[in-house]
């Protein structure tokens, strides 16, 4: 395997790790921070709520299996 294979191997394991539905669900939730931020309502707590919602969800799919 070349560096750079194992460069974007090494950065998709990061990032997308075991549970490829918690990384999409942080990218929507920093997709709709951003879009938030540009309407100047206070989005501090956009990024918490989704991500205790997501760690949720995540450990009931992994207790059910």
């Amino acid at each position: 395997m070349s560096v750079i294979a194992r460069f974007f191997a090494f950065w998709y394991d990061f990032i997308v790790g075991d549970d490829w539905t918690v990384a999409v669900g942080v990218l929507l939730a920093l997709a709709v921070t951003a879009w938030l931020v540009g309407t100047g309502i206070a989005v501090w707590w956009v990024m918490p709520l989704a991500v205790t919602l997501l760690l949720a969800l995540s450990l009931a799919r992994a207790v059910r299996r």
